[in-house]
C-alpha cells in the first residue's frame, strides 16, 4: 500500500490488487484564478493516467479538470462514480472520453478483484456542486479514507469497517469569504481569524473521531498567480489567512498532542505499509517553506511560467453580441418561477453590478419575490455582487449553471450584504438549470417534512440531535458559550452556525431554527414551514459562509 502526492487533491493510490488515480488538478481553474500549490504541472502524468481506477469526487473544477482528463489519463481506466442524484458527473467523464463504469450504492463495499472499495455520496444542494463524496479503499491488510473536503455528519460508517490507516483529509478554506466582502480591515481579520480556527478545529474532531494511524493533510491551499488576487496568498505572516500551507497545519497539529501528520506534496511518496509510513519528497521542503521570502520566490518564478496560460483566454471571455440582461432574463426567469423554498428563502432582491469602463456598466435586478429580473432602480436589496461585465458574458455564452464553481470561487467579484448569511442565495446560483432547481427544491421540501426527533441534552440545554442547517451530530459538534453575560448560544462547529438557545433562533441564516429548551422543560415538536423574515427587518452581524465547501 502506497500513497504517492499528485497535488492539491489528487494522490496515486497502489496496492498489490490494482491502483487509483483520484481528483487529477493541474489546469489553472474558476476564471484562471486557483493553481495547484506547489505546481504539480511537471509530473509524470502520462505514467500516472495508465492507473487501473480513476476517482474524480465530485464538479469542482479543483478536483475535476477536463482538459487535463482528456490527454493525460487512459481511457481504459475504470471510473469509480460516486451515487449522485443526478447524472452530471458521469455525463461530464463520458464527455472526456471514459466508457468505463462502477457506480456502487452510497455506503456500500464493493470488491474489484481483491481490491475493496466502498464511496459515500453526500447528496444536500449545499455539498459541492449538487454532491460530494468520500472514497474508502482496502486491500485486505490497509485500509485508506480520502474524505478530501467532504464532510460527512460522523465518520461511524467508516470506522465500522475497521481502523483506517490513513486518512486524506482537508484543511484548508476553499471559499471566497471573507476577502470578497466590503468590510473593513479589521472586520475581515477578525472573520479571517476565526475561519481560520474553525477549519482547523473541524479537521482535528475528524481526525480524533477516526484515531487514524497517519493522517494527509490535503485538498488545499491553492495559490493565486494573477496581480489582482495575489494578496490571497498566504505569504505575509497573517493568521486571518484562510489558505494556510500544509506545513503549518501540521505544526498546529503536532501541537495539538498529534504526531501522525505527514506532508505529501506533488511527488511525495508514502509507504503506508512500513514501519511509521515513512515518505520521500521530490525535493526539500524547506526550498518552498523555510519561510516566508522562500515561498514568494517559488510563486514569482511560478508566475513567471504560468500565469501566460491565463492570459490567453482572458481575451476570450467579453462577449460584445451578447445583451446580458435580455439573456438573464430569458434564463433565470423561468427558473425562478418555478422555484418555491429557494426563493421563499432569499424573499428579496440581489443586485448584481457588471463593471466595464469601455461598454458600459450593466446593474441588473433579481427579484425573488416578483420573480423577475431587470434593470435595477434603487431597489432596497439585501444581497449585492459586483463583478466584470465579461465574467458573466462568457458564463452566458457557455451556459454555466453553476456559477458557485465559476465565478464566485474565483474570488473575482465583491459582496455586500445586509443581516446574517443566507445560505439560499448561493443555492439558486449553484442550480441554474431545471434538472438541478428540481432537485434542490424537492430537497428542501423534504427536510422541512422529516427533522428527526431524537434529542439530546448538553450543557444545561434540551435540543434535537440533528443540526438544523445539514444534520451534523450536535452531541458531537456542538458546544454551548455565552459571552458577557448574554443568552446562551449553540455553535455547531461542522460549518459554524449559530443559534440563540433562549428561543432556538438561528443566528447565522434566515431559517433553520432549533428545537431546544432549558433541561427538564419539553422540546417543541417538531417542525413546521421554513419562516422567512421579510427582507427589509433583519438584524445581525456578517457570520461565515462554508456552503461552497
Amino acid at each position: 500500500m502506497r500513497i504517492t502526492g499528485l497535488g492539491h487533491a489528487s494522490v496515486l493510490i497502489e496496492t498489490a490488487h490494482g491502483s487509483i488515480v483520484t481528483d487529477p488538478w493541474v489546469n489553472p481553474a474558476y476564471f484562471g484564478s486557483w493553481f495547484p500549490f506547489p505546481d504539480n504541472s511537471g509530473l509524470d502524468w502520462d505514467a500516472i493516467g495508465q492507473a487501473d481506477y480513476l476517482f474524480v469526487s465530485h464538479l469542482h473544477r479543483d478536483h475535476f479538470d477536463p482538459e487535463h482528463l482528456r490527454k493525460h489519463i487512459s481511457k481504459k481506466t475504470t471510473v469509480l462514480l460516486p451515487e449522485y442524484p443526478t447524472s452530471e458527473l458521469e455525463d461530464a467523464l463520458r464527455d472526456c472520453g471514459f466508457s468505463s463504469f462502477v457506480k456502487p450504492a452510497s455506503g456500500d463495499v464493493v470488491s474489484l478483484d481483491g481490491l475493496d472499495i466502498m464511496i459515500q455520496a453526500l447528496t444536500s444542494p449545499t455539498d459541492g456542486p449538487i454532491g460530494d463524496s468520500s472514497l474508502w479503499v482496502s486491500d485486505g491488510r490497509y485500509r485508506v479514507l480520502n474524505q478530501n473536503d467532504a464532510r460527512p455528519s460522523d465518520l461511524a460508517a467508516f470506522r465500522e469497517l475497521g481502523p483506517v490507516d490513513a486518512y486524506l483529509i482537508q484543511f484548508s478554506g476553499a471559499i471566497w469569504f471573507p476577502m470578497v466582502y466590503e468590510l473593513p480591515a479589521r472586520a475581515k481579520q477578525a472573520l479571517g481569524k476565526t475561519k481560520r480556527d474553525r477549519q482547523f478545529d473541524r479537521t482535528l474532531r475528524y481526525i480524533e473521531e477516526l484515531n487514524a494511524a497517519y493522517v494527509f493533510p490535503m485538498a488545499g491551499p491553492p495559490c493565486f498567480l494573477d496581480e489582482e488576487l495575489w494578496g490571497f496568498n498566504d505569504i505575509f505572516g497573517d493568521e486571518s489567512n484562510i489558505f494556510p500551507d500544509q506545513t503549518v497545519y501540521l505544526d498546529w497539529l503536532d501541537s495539538k498532542g498529534h504526531s501522525e501528520g505527514r506532508l505529501l506534496l506533488p511527488g511525495t511518496v508514502a509507504t503506508v505499509d512500513e514501519p511509521d509510513c515513512p515518505t520521500v519528497h521530490p525535493f526539500d521542503p524547506a526550498t518552498i517553506y523555510a519561510s516566508n521570502e522562500t515561498k514568494t520566490a517559488y510563486l514569482r518564478e511560478m508566475q513567471a511560467r504560468r500565469m501566460p496560460e491565463v492570459e490567453a483566454v482572458k481575451a476570450t471571455w467579453p462577449h460584445p453580441e451578447i445583451d446580458v440582461l435580455a439573456a438573464l432574463q430569458d434564463w433565470f426567469t423561468p427558473l425562478l418561477q418555478e422555484s418555491t423554498h429557494i426563493a421563499d428563502g432569499i424573499n428579496g432582491g440581489i443586485r448584481l453590478t457588471l463593471d466595464d469602463a469601455d461598454r458600459g456598466d450593466v446593474d441588473i435586478l433579481i427579484d425573488f419575490v416578483a420573480r423577475t429580473v431587470s434593470t435595477y432602480a434603487d431597489e432596497k436589496v439585501r444581497y449585492r455582487f459586483r463583478t466584470r461585465r465579461a465574467y458573466v458574458e462568457q458564463l452566458i455564452a457557455e451556459h454555466e449553471i453553476d456559477w458557485v464553481n465559476s465565478l464566485f470561487l474565483s474570488c473575482r467579484f465583491s459582496a455586500q450584504r445586509i443581516g446574517p448569511y443566507n445560505e439560499f442565495v448561493y443555492v439558486f446560483f449553484k442550480c441554474l438549470s431545471e434538472e438541478r432547481l428540481n432537485y434542490a427544491e424537492g430537497w428542501f421540501l423534504e427536510q422541512n417534512a422529516s427533522e428527526a426527533a431524537e434529542t439530546i441534552t448538553l450543557d444545561g440545554w434540551e435540543m434535537q440531535r440533528r443540526c438544523p442547517h445539514l444534520k451534523a451530530d450536535l452531541s458531537r459538534f456542538g458546544t454551548v458559550s455565552a459571552q458577557d453575560g448574554g443568552p446562551a448560544v449553540l455553535t455547531c462547529q461542522m460549518h459554524g452556525w449559530k443559534w440563540r438557545l433562549s428561543d432556538g433562533k438561528c443566528l447565522s441564516s434566515v431559517g433553520h431554527d432549533l428545537r431546544c429548551a432549558p433541561e427538564g422543560q419539553t422540546v417543541p415538536a417538531g417542525p413546521g414551514p421554513i419562516e422567512h423574515t421579510p427582507a427589509d427587518g433583519l438584524r445581525g452581524q456578517h457570520e461565515m459562509e462554508e456552503s461552497a465547501g
